[in-house]
């Protein structure tokens, strides 16, 4: 049992490195793109079939067992959960301020599968509870900025959305795993990239017949494709490490830990972007700390 708990504490904070870091990646490159909804499409469809092309060949060099029906579906409905949440993430942060949509989603998106966990695996013990709620209040903490007042209510409304759908990609996540991890992800990523390769063909067809001169579609350099590369790759890693945390031990516990993702998030966007961390957010990378301890025990 310790060593299950240890395993899903060490892939449960993996993952949250890991997303942190590929949400900067992603919403930097939607920055750059242009901050539109198409520029956020291009953004996950290059970003996730890059990913998928890497799992399938991966996948087909070490003869990987393919997953069942039941996974394979699982993972194709959750990643067209998670097209629809990343786009709406990766516009809340790009449109209002990063620590106040990081909060928002960060919050919501442990919600679910903990409450999930609750059904479905039993009642988590009372350490793990209290860990539970210091670990929300962390979240909100890291994330909560001093600016986040200003944001729009459209960036809090997409960041609620974002953070629910999340969730529901935690659960869906956690069932497709457990047959596997490498093609249950690769489904995730048919399912994340076909929706939004649709939604992107609408909005390409949409923009040549309603404003055929009105220039770029989306705006792609170099540095944007690295951006999105980069967030892609760490986003993979993080979906991975998850799905192993789960595979190890209990939904909430994985989807908790993850949740913590806002702490990279927040630290990038103050070392890049020179967004000021407050004494707030301090206290709440502080409270997280013993939130890792509870929830492990």
């Amino acid at each position: 049992m310790g060593h299950q708990t240890g395993g899903t504490t060490l892939f449960g904070l993996l993952a949250a490195a890991a997303w942190g870091g590929g949400d900067f990646g992603g919403s930097m490159a939607v920055k750059r793109a242009g901050t539109t909804m198409q520029s956020s499409l291009v953004v996950v469809v290059v970003g996730h079939f890059t990913s998928l092309a890497v799992l399938a060949l991966v996948g087909i060099s070490l003869a990987s067992q393919l997953p069942s029906a039941t996974a394979a579906l699982w993972g194709i409905s959750g990643g067209i959960v998670s097209g629809v949440s990343l786009l709406a993430f990766y516009l809340a942060l790009a449109e209002g301020h990063m620590g106040s949509a990081a909060a928002v989603s960060g919050l919501l998106c442990a919600a679910v599968p903990a409450v999930v966990a609750q059904v479905t695996e039993g009642l988590a013990r009372w350490p793990q509870f209290l860990g539970f709620a210091l670990a929300a209040a962390a979240i909100w903490f890291i994330a909560s900025a001093s600016g986040a007042e200003g944001a729009s209510r459209r960036a809090a409304g997409l960041a609620a959305l974002s953070g629910a759908g999340f969730g529901v990609y935690f659960v869906a996540l956690r069932q497709a795993g457990l047959s596997g991890v490498l093609w249950p992800m690769a489904c995730a990523r048919v399912g994340s990239g076909g929706i939004c390769t649709v939604l992107l063909l609408i909005m390409a067809l949409r923009h040549r017949f309603a404003q055929p001169r009105s220039g770029k579609f989306v705006h792609l350099d170099r540095t944007t494709l690295l951006w999105i590369l980069g967030g892609a790759t760490l986003d993979l890693l993080g979906n991975m490490s998850f799905m192993q945390a789960t595979r190890l031990g209990r939904l909430d516990v994985a989807a908790v830990l993850a949740s913590i993702y806002p702490a990279g998030t927040i630290l990038l966007a103050a070392a890049v972007l020179k967004e000021r961390t407050t004494t707030r957010q301090r206290w709440g990378m502080v409270l997280a700390l013993p939130a890792v301890v509870l929830i492990t025990l």
